[in-house]
């Protein structure tokens, strides 16, 4: 849990820090942020036929450089004041058409090898992921913060980024049978939080005079 604290906190803090004078040209410039954002789905679609290919180096800083991308669009649409509804629609919506369109290309690429069990964990860590994302958007459309669990995006990324730029020593089906157990335990993770704080909402109305 500890790793899991600091390494969101590097991905949060540290590397927005790190990226900060980056962000700060970009923000006085005419580039928007959904500019940003469309371009950071474009890098990770083009990681799938590098992945179909095995070029897995490759495909790891392509899929680098989106999230990257995915990264700089929020703050530079907070330092620009250029913050709206749609975009950070069109954010999420990205981030889930990226993801899913890497794990079904990793899932292809296993498919032909004949590697079934990593074929599995592929779709089971695509499905975890958008259930992951699910919950929280259901939880706060019901007025609840569900940021809980121990596989959010952050850390689907970087282990996801490491398994392909590792992939020459065989990491890739390692990290999507992690990811697809680890997916799910977060969404037991965030079902079991909003049930905790209704029941705890429920008893508070309970005890009032």
């Amino acid at each position: 849990m500890l790793y899991i604290e600091k390494l969101r906190y590097f991905y949060s803090t540290e590397a927005r820090r790190l990226f900060r004078p980056i962000t700060s040209i970009l923000g006085r410039t005419s580039i928007s942020p959904n500019l940003l954002t469309v371009l950071g789905l474009l890098l990770t679609l083009g990681v799938a036929p590098l992945v179909w290919t095995g070029h897995y180096v490759t495909a790891a800083i392509v899929f680098t450089l989106g999230s990257i991308c995915d990264m700089l669009d929020g703050a530079v649409a907070r330092l620009s004041e250029r913050v709206t509804p749609m975009g950070a629609f069109l954010d999420s919506t990205f981030d889930r058409v990226g993801e899913g369109v890497v794990l079904t290309a990793i899932a292809l690429a296993y498919a032909r090898d004949g590697s079934l069990w990593v074929v599995g964990a592929s779709f089971a860590t695509m499905i975890g992921s958008f259930l992951v994302s699910y919950a929280r958007a259901r939880a706060e459309a019901l007025g609840l913060d569900c940021k809980v669990g121990l596989m959010t995006r952050p850390e689907r990324l970087v282990l996801l980024g490491l398994g392909l730029l590792l992939q020459k020593f065989g990491v890739l089906p390692v990290v999507m049978y992690i990811l697809s157990v680890l997916t799910a335990v977060t969404v037991l993770q965030r079902v079991l939080h909003v049930r905790r704080r209704f029941r705890e909402a429920e008893a508070a109305s309970t005890t009032k005079p």
